[in-house]
């Protein structure tokens, strides 16, 4: 039997992970994540995911001429727009799963944030999708993740993006940039390194959760969880 590293883990996917920027949902990409969730499950990792929703909106691209806080508002639905594509097709997979939201809904199976909820569905096995980011503007989704880490009792957040780990420098502009395998968030914090907002360091360092940033792909959240060595770890 697989000796797991992490049991409980908050794992923070990025909208292009449901497809690419203004694509919306791709329906084999959330296969994908359909059958990560699935065999984490199967191991007895206990997941609770925070989704993010580059794929439908993007504030630099889309939101440019609005208030600020309206084009951010306008992010956190297409969250909830995620989470319900996401959590149908947890049903349809036959996986339990549980959906809260942020922002509020009077909709069928979307409740609103409840940590103790949250944590209750953890212990029966169900998946937990959080959506709706904080529920206020100007915070990112990488906040809303650390505050739900914090919230269910999370080991570790696992952050998956576009690029294999953290870098001293956007590793698709600079092709020789060097690439970290452990930091600590306060030497990632002094380095001004785009890892997560600083207002999320902050959450995860006073709490002392550990942040794993790996790059999107079948399996990697898998062989995260049994201690493989994927991506970066960034240590409080």
């Amino acid at each position: 039997m697989s000796t797991l590293r992490y049991q409980r883990v908050l794992l923070k996917l990025s909208g292009e992970a449901f497809g690419s920027t203004g694509q919306g949902v791709n329906p084999r990409r959330l296969d994908i994540i359909v059958r990560e969730l699935k065999q984490l499950r199967k191991l007895g990792v206990a997941v609770a995911v925070v989704v993010g929703a580059g794929n439908i909106w993007r504030k630099r691209t889309h939101g440019q001429g609005l208030e600020p806080a309206v084009a951010d508002y306008i992010g956190l639905l297409a969250t909830v727009m995620n989470g319900l594509a996401l959590r149908q097709a947890l049903i349809k997979a036959r996986l339990p799963v549980r959906l809260q939201s942020a922002v509020v809904f009077d909709l069928p199976g979307i409740g609103a944030i409840d940590a103790v909820a949250a944590r209750g569905s953890l212990r029966r096995g169900e998946i937990v999708i959080f959506a709706g980011g904080t529920g206020k503007p100007f915070f990112t989704t990488d906040t809303a993740a650390a505050q739900r880490a914090v919230q269910v009792g999370a080991e570790i957040i696992i952050k998956t993006s576009q690029v294999s780990g953290v870098y001293e420098a956007d590793p698709r502009q600079h092709q020789t940039a060097k690439k970290f395998d452990n930091i600590t968030l306060s030497q990632a914090i002094r380095k001004n390194l785009k890892v997560m907002d600083k207002e999320a360091f902050k959450i995860c360092l006073k709490n002392k959760i550990p942040i794993l940033v790996c790059q999107w792909q079948k399996g990697v959240v898998v062989r995260a969880v049994l201690g493989k060595k994927v991506g970066t770890l960034v240590k409080p």
